[in-house]
């Protein structure tokens, strides 16, 4: 791989991984575009490694609060002392529960299609069909943005669906982000809060394929070539810039704007197959 076709495909990654338009159906055409056969594993785990660092920094101040309250949580626990209070009363410690019950789908999910990345990560058709419903998706969201009687709070049921969405979203073509935060509104979640989930969600989602794929990237021969710590570096920057404007997008009641995008290059995929 070339360092301008690597740089190039860290930008893709970075502003679609947080952009709702599938950061995964973006690289499978972008690597197909640049006539890419080969596996890139190491350099496919590095570009998400820089959009996650993206979420940390973002979030950050959330995951700290987060960390120090399961770690008060246990440490009172281990000690005998009361926690009911804790689980009742702690925002973030709730918030931690929820993200590990969301997670379980996920993992569930993501094992199992990771039977067929094979195919999946190879069909370009696929990928023209799931942006299409990506685009759906979105579209049919904007009715959701302004509803009555939006909760900021999140039950067990509805975290557990979420999960499952974000399973799919593995899929290429389909958007983890799109549909996860659409998901959120679906279920009567205020909108902020539901892309607030999504991308705290999105944390051991990322987290946990990469290493899974640390043994077959160590099977393969690891090497971290210059292009790879560059197109690490431009899916973190990239990655920043694009939350930033998801964001934006979603507290102002934008976040359907992307909907023809889905659809457009959804239907010149499928195009360019049938031509």
């Amino acid at each position: 791989m070339e360092l301008h076709q690597g740089i190039i495909l860290g930008i893709i990654q970075g502003l679609t991984e947080f952009l709702p338009v599938s950061s995964s159906g973006h690289l499978v055409l972008g690597q197909t575009f640049f006539g890419i056969t080969q596996s890139q594993l190491t350099f496919d785990i590095s570009v998400h490694v820089g959009t996650l660092l993206a979420v940390l920094v973002i979030y950050s101040s959330d995951i700290m609060a987060m960390i120090s309250s399961v770690f008060g949580f246990l440490s009172r626990a281990v000690s005998f002392k009361p926690v009911a209070h804790l689980v009742n009363e702690d925002k973030n410690l709730q918030m931690a529960g929820l993200i590990v019950i969301g997670s379980i789908p996920t993992a569930i999910i993501g094992l199992f299609l990771k039977q067929f990345e094979h195919v999946l990560f190879t069909s370009e058709v696929l990928v023209g069909f799931m942006l299409i419903l990506t685009g759906t998706i979105l579209w049919v969201s904007r009715k959701f943005y302004f509803s009555e009687n939006k909760s900021t709070g999140f039950s067990i049921k509805n975290a557990f669906f979420i999960g499952i969405v974000q399973g799919l979203a593995v899929i290429p073509g389909i958007s983890r982000s799109g549909s996860t935060i659409a998901a959120g509104m679906f279920a009567g979640i205020d909108r902020h809060m539901a892309a607030k989930f999504s991308f705290l969600l999105s944390i051991p989602a990322i987290l946990g394929a990469q290493v899974l794929s640390i043994k077959d990237m160590i099977n393969s021969g690891l090497s971290i070539d210059p292009v790879t710590i560059y197109a690490t570096i431009a899916s973190f920057i990239t990655g920043l810039i694009a939350l930033k404007i998801l964001l934006t997008l979603v507290h102002s009641g934008k976040f359907h704007l992307f909907a023809p995008y889905c659809w457009l290059i959804g239907s010149l995929v499928l195009l360019s197959k049938i031509i």
